[in-house]
This record gives C-alpha cells, structure tokens and sequence, in this order.
C-alpha cells in the first residue's frame, strides 16, 4: 500500500509562531495551488483521511473539489499535530530555554508545554497507520502535519515504535504544502 502524507499549506500567522495543536487556518490562494498540483497525481480510489485541524481540512476540501471521484476524507483527530500546551501561539524565541533543555533531556516523555509527549504522538499515529493497514486497497492519502509525518517516518524505521531520545526522531518534513509517499 502506499500512503501520500500531505502537510496542509501555510498558515496564516506571523512567522515564529508555535501552533501545533491550535486550530489556525491555512493561506487559502496556497492550498487551491497545491491542491490542483496534488489533484493530478492522487490515484484513483485513494482512501482519505484528515486531521481534526481546519487547516488540514481545508487542503482535503480543496483537492476533493478537484477530485469529485475520490470519497470524502474521514476526520481522524490522530492525525493531528502535537499538541504544546502553554507553549501554543507563543513565539518560538520566547520559550525560555529551560523548556527545550528538559524536553530533549527526556524526548520520548516530557510533555513540552505540559499536555503531550513526543511518545503519545508516536503511539496515536502507530494506531492511525495500523487502521490504515487494515482498511487496505492500495493507496491512502492523509492530510496532516509537520510532526505527524515524521511520526511516520520513525515507526517506519522503528516498528516497535518506542523512542529512545531525539537522535532518532527525524529532522526533516515537507514544507507546507509538500508531500511525502511512503510504502507501507
């Protein structure tokens, strides 16, 4: 099975924003053209999936308006982006030190921010690709983020899916609006 991971266009914030989890909207002229790109190469009878985020719902809208032919995409609030707690719609640089120090002191369970933790996203994207599997058919597409994608990413390369430290979480993700397909 292959599984595009499409991460939702720019959002309309200022620069140096942390907003994983907050429900801010995506620049509207930037999803329509990813979309028409994303469109013409999604296969036909692709399954879709959504994150619980408008932003990500607005690309899925976007591309299913180009696509009548693919079925609507399900909401599937793991797909979302981690949540950072009181760190959510402050500017990256004001985040004192000390939060980043004993989040990367302990990655896996340290809930930056105060909420969540790196290994809970791991463990409901872990979930969320086990029903992609199951659900079958060859292609599923998932409109989703930044640090979903690199969710995937690890438990491709760690299946038992427990992470260790930040050595292993990936560095790179698509920019907004970028995709990534994977074979699963």
């Amino acid at each position: 099975m292959r599984l595009w991971l499409v991460r939702h266009a720019r959002v309309v914030l200022a620069p140096g924003l942390c907003y994983g989890a907050s429900d801010v909207p995506a620049d509207p002229e930037h999803t329509q053209a990813v979309a028409a790109t994303l469109a013409t190469s999604l296969p036909a009878g692709a399954t879709l999936r959504v994150s619980g985020l408008s932003r990500a719902r607005q690309m899925a809208d976007a591309v299913r308006a180009l696509r009548p032919d693919l079925a609507a995409a399900q909401t599937d609030a793991r797909l979302s982006e981690m949540n950072f707690g009181q760190w959510e719609l402050q500017r990256w640089e004001a985040i004192p030190r000390s939060a980043f120090d004993a989040w990367m002191a302990d990655f896996a369970d340290h809930r930056f921010g105060g909420v969540e933790s790196t290994q809970q996203v791991i463990a409901r994207v872990a979930g969320a690709l086990t029903d992609t599997r199951a659900a079958g058919g060859e292609a599923a597409v998932w409109f989703t983020h930044a640090g979903v994608i690199r969710a995937v990413q690890f438990l491709l390369a760690h299946p038992a899916g427990s992470i260790a430290g930040v050595r292993q979480w990936p560095e790179h993700a698509p920019e907004p609006g970028g995709t990534m397909e994977v074979h699963l």
